[in-house]
């Protein structure tokens, strides 16, 4: 085992976990009046009335299929019956539909974000940072998904190194071997990633987490419309 492995494979995600966790209390706690979005839509709503829906679903698809592929080990799916080459072919078929609807979405963004000066404005370093992470995640995934999942004589099973890698973190008992020998391209896109993670809570990404649970207990507004009589009296008045 090698110093860089040590660096890459435990000593970053390790860093990034607790950057994660206390940045976001940091920055609640310092900068609760920019835990938003900061919306253009008032500015500029052409683009992002079909790209904002693209991003957002295809990423939430992505997550959800990474949760499914790292939490879950082979042996789980296969003792309900779920075979390699069928978890492949769906994880793959599903993977490439919610891949290429985040690319479009995030490129469609990145245009408007690029190409309006008033969109432009608001966008801070970190954001750009965030958007940089993103794109490679992004185009690496794809490329992951087409070439070595669908496309391919040879398709790579992702789940007994890189997911091997990934749950022994939590275990506390990093299996670096596991993550060493994954494709060039996998390696990327795991370093990436925790990279992007460290970097979320200091972005507008953090209203990911700003979700109105309250309003689901929150009681009905009444709207009523205006009394007649005064209506006619003001007119009179006037």
């Amino acid at each position: 085992m090698s110093t860089a492995h040590v660096l890459l494979w435990v000593i970053f995600p390790y860093a990034a976990m607790p950057t994660f966790f206390v940045g976001h209390w940091w920055r609640y706690r310092t900068d609760q009046f920019a835990w938003t979005s900061r919306s253009t839509q008032l500015l500029d709503r052409r683009i992002l009335g079909w790209a904002s829906p693209m991003f957002h679903y295809g990423a939430l698809a992505a997550v959800g299929g990474h949760v499914i592929g790292l939490c879950i080990p082979p042996s789980v799916t296969a003792s309900i019956g779920i075979s390699e080459h069928f978890y492949r072919w769906f994880a793959g078929v599903a993977g490439g539909i919610a891949g290429v609807a985040t690319l479009a979405g995030f490129a469609g963004l990145v245009f408007r974000r690029a190409t309006s000066d008033r969109v432009r404005r608001t966008t801070t370093r970190m954001d750009m940072l965030t958007y940089l992470f993103l794109t490679v995640l992004i185009c690496l995934g794809c490329w992951m998904t087409f070439s070595h999942t669908l496309f391919t004589s040879r398709p790579y099973n992702y789940r007994p190194t890189i997911g091997a890698w990934w749950r022994s973190l939590f275990y506390l008992h990093p299996d670096v071997s596991a993550a060493a020998g994954a494709p060039l391209v996998y390696q990327l896109h795991a370093i990436v990633a925790w990279g992007f993670w460290a970097a979320f809570p200091f972005s507008r990404l953090v209203h990911a987490w700003s979700i109105p649970l309250q309003y689901l207990g929150r009681p009905y507004i009444l709207y009523r419309r205006r009394y007649q009589g005064a209506r006619r009296r003001y007119q009179l008045l006037r």
